[in-house]
Order: C-alpha cells, then sequence, then structure tokens
C-alpha cells in the first residue's frame, strides 16, 4: 500500500508537498512499520499493541484520502485503488488482532 500511496502523491500538486503528501506518505509507512516492529516483538502482547498502532496509521489514512478525494487532489483510479487496499487493510489487522486474543 505504501508504494501506491507514494505513486498518488506524487501526482499531488507541489503546494502540497508539505502538507497532505508528507502526512499519506508518513501515515502509509507507519502502517507497515508497525506490523513489522509488532512481529519482531517479544510478547504477543506487544505484538497486539502494535497492531493497534497500526490501525491507527490505516484510519488516518483513509481519512487523508478522504479528504484528496473531495480537493480532487491526484488520479482518480489511483485514489480509488489505494482506498480499496486501505480497506482490506483494515479488515486484515482487526481479523489479526481478534485472532492473537483467543
Amino acid at each position: 500500500m505504501s508504494v501506491e500511496i507514494y505513486r498518488l502523491t506524487s501526482t499531488f500538486p507541489s503546494s502540497e508537498q508539505f502538507g497532505l503528501t508528507s502526512q499519506m506518505r508518513r501515515a502509509a509507512v507507519s502502517v507497515a512499520s508497525n506490523i513489522a516492529e509488532g512481529y519482531g516483538r517479544s510478547t504477543r502482547g506487544e505484538y497486539i499493541l502494535f497492531l493497534g498502532h497500526a490501525r491507527g496509521s490505516n484510519c488516518e489514512l483513509e481519512t487523508q484520502l478522504l479528504i484528496a478525494s473531495e480537493l480532487k487532489l491526484g488520479n482518480r483510479e489511483l485514489l480509488h485503488k489505494v482506498e480499496v487496499l486501505s480497506g482490506e487493510v483494515g479488515r486484515m489487522l482487526v481479523a489479526m488482532m481478534a485472532k492473537l486474543r483467543r
């Protein structure tokens, strides 16, 4: 998903370079980074905690995607693709957290 966010935001106007572009890129990278960091931790509880952080970053990204859509920023097809990916990632995170809590 991070790569697709980079592709999408590369089509944003340069005036968004330090605004929505950097926020969206940071949030997308944070999702993957938190999953990886949690996996590398010592306990199941820590893993669940970091999956929660990843879910929070994904929710942040979904909000930013809505803003970009309302502002008509970026390529429409790519924006839709990333919205779908973000939804899938969110569902996977919830499922992983639920499974680990059992």
